[in-house]
């Protein structure tokens, strides 16, 4: 057994976001493995970090009032330099900008940053930034390949010393016909003559909703699944206007933030994530191991999870005719459903397991404070 390490995560928000949810994974998994794990963060509660406290993990809060804070910069110094961490992994580019900018003055510590989401839409300063904390990182670890290569592309850093960790999750262990019927009787809103499609996502530009209600409207009303949209963002707002406007009032519930996310996907039939762009999903991972039909755009990390019309279908970004035929087929052909959620299962048992995920990173670690590189 490798001897316990001090091992702080960092990161700027703890809203509920995929990044969020591995955090939490990856904590609960260093503590089992005997290792003494600290979260960091700056700002925003939620109920993730109840869920933290309760497996007796120490939370600490740092609040960042301005972008540039000096009374922040030097109680993060204070934090860092009393804690003597082995590793510090920053799961955020704010985390890591003002992590990387003090490290020099903490020592004995191994710095690790991330590449979570693609940020395509970032502006030039973050890109310069970011290759920045690289340069200054004991290693970078991307959740995928696509990540790793953007990051050697607008960053100019070697694609070859990024490791790619694939995200983990907790995947359901009982998918029974009578598991899923106990999850949809806990659900009161489940309409047994109805197909239920579930979407699981922040509502923002990025997760693209708005593709999902299109292609919903193309469909024959008497054919529509009846849609539930778990989350909350500010798009929420415009969402329920085109709702509206699309006259799907009957076939689209906004469900707003569930942590009972896994008990959805077992209560439903199929899952869409119509997003722009995707670092690795934990929603479609998570739906995979809950033996769900998949349909998501062909963005970012996606097709490392989705291989098309072996474990799921995948559409053109912003192709919301694409996506509605692709429904139309799923809703058709229930063997497909079968076919496609049972390769989806197995794949995800295989390939993206919780004790998979922390192991390897655990192993960069090791490797950090062996001076070793990737």
């Amino acid at each position: 057994m490798t001897a316990s390490l001090r091992i702080l995560v960092m990161t700027d928000e703890m809203e509920v976001g995929g990044s969020q949810r591995q955090i939490v994974h990856l904590l609960r998994g260093l503590k089992a493995r005997g290792h003494e794990v600290s979260l960091l963060y700056f700002r925003k509660h939620s109920f993730l970090l109840d869920a933290v406290r309760a497996e007796g993990i120490a939370v600490t809060q740092i609040e960042k009032l301005k972008p540039i804070d000096l009374r922040f910069t030097w109680a993060l110094l204070r934090f860092l330099q009393r804690g003597r961490f082995d590793v510090v992994h920053c799961f955020s580019i704010t985390a890591e900008l003002w992590t990387r900018l003090v490290m020099p003055l903490v020592w004995g510590t191994r710095f690790i940053s991330s590449v979570r989401g693609l940020g395509l839409d970032f502006p030039d300063w973050h890109w310069r930034a970011k290759a920045w904390v690289m340069r200054g990182s004991d290693a970078v670890i991307s959740n995928s390949r696509a990540g790793a290569e953007l990051m050697q592309a607008r960053c100019q850093f070697p694609a070859a010393r990024i490791d790619v960790v694939h995200n983990g999750a907790a995947l359901a262990t009982d998918i029974s016909a009578a598991r899923r019927e106990q999850a949809r009787q806990t659900v009161e809103w489940v309409s047994p003559q109805r197909m239920r499609l579930l979407f699981v996502g922040r509502l923002v530009y990025n997760k693209n909703v708005r593709m999902l209600l299109l292609a919903l409207a193309r469909l024959p009303a008497e054919r529509r699944p009846l849609a539930w949209i778990a989350g909350f963002g500010p798009d929420r707002g415009d969402l329920l206007i085109l709702r509206e406007r699309l006259e799907l009032s009957e076939d689209v519930r906004f469900l707003d933030e569930r942590d009972d996310t896994a008990e959805l996907m077992l209560a439903a039939d199929l899952l869409v994530l119509p997003s722009r762009e995707e670092g690795l999903s934990n929603v479609i991972i998570e739906a995979m191991g809950s033996g769900l039909p998949i349909i998501a755009t062909a963005v970012g990390g996606t097709p490392e999870l989705i291989r098309d019309g072996e474990n799921g279908l995948l559409v053109p970004n912003e192709d919301d005719n694409a996506l509605a035929v692709a429904l139309q087929r799923l809703i058709d052909d229930a063997a497909l459903r079968d076919r496609l959620a049972a390769q989806a299962r197995a794949d995800a048992l295989t390939g993206f397991s919780l004790d998979a995920m922390v192991d390897h990173t655990v192993s960069i670690y090791q490797r950090c404070l062996h001076g070793g590189k990737p």
